[in-house]
């Protein structure tokens, strides 16, 4: 379940860079439901882009919005609930990271769903009842 993490230079401390990664893929594995499994927290992964500041925008102007995607399966964060809880762990991940000034609302977080059938992993193709047997393997 990829993470993808936009920042502009000089907005995430270096911690922070080292750290949102790791932060936001357990708050994703908890906002699931998934804490100690071991398929579901292996399929959890990601990159951190730091990009010139020059780089990114919001309403067509220079902005200094640190972006956080979530690619998953139709399955995924099913429940607003869900959704919720991973949004407002993710913003708070990105505030404890930043350098102090960072404004809450240039902090933009994307959850976007896969329809069924449009995941794979090692060139296998999952449905989501697949995704689901492979998690429920895991914890026998």
């Amino acid at each position: 379940m990829p993470i993808t993490v936009t920042a502009p230079e000089g907005v995430l401390t270096a911690a922070g860079e080292r750290e949102i990664l790791p932060r936001l893929s357990a708050a994703l594995i908890e906002a699931s439901g998934a804490t100690g499994n071991s398929f579901f927290t292996a399929i959890v992964g990601g990159t951190v882009h730091v990009l010139p500041n020059h780089r990114i925008y919001a309403g067509g102007t220079n902005r200094p919005v640190v972006m956080v995607e979530l690619k998953l399966p139709n399955i995924g964060l099913a429940s607003i609930e869900e959704r919720e809880a991973f949004i407002t762990a993710a913003a708070r991940i990105v505030a404890d990271l930043c350098l102090p000034g960072h404004r809450p609302e240039n902090t933009w977080i994307n959850i976007l769903n896969a329809p069924d059938g449009g995941w794979g992993i090692g060139g296998r193709q999952y449905s989501g009842e697949a995704l689901v047997a492979a998690a429920m393997a895991a914890t026998q």
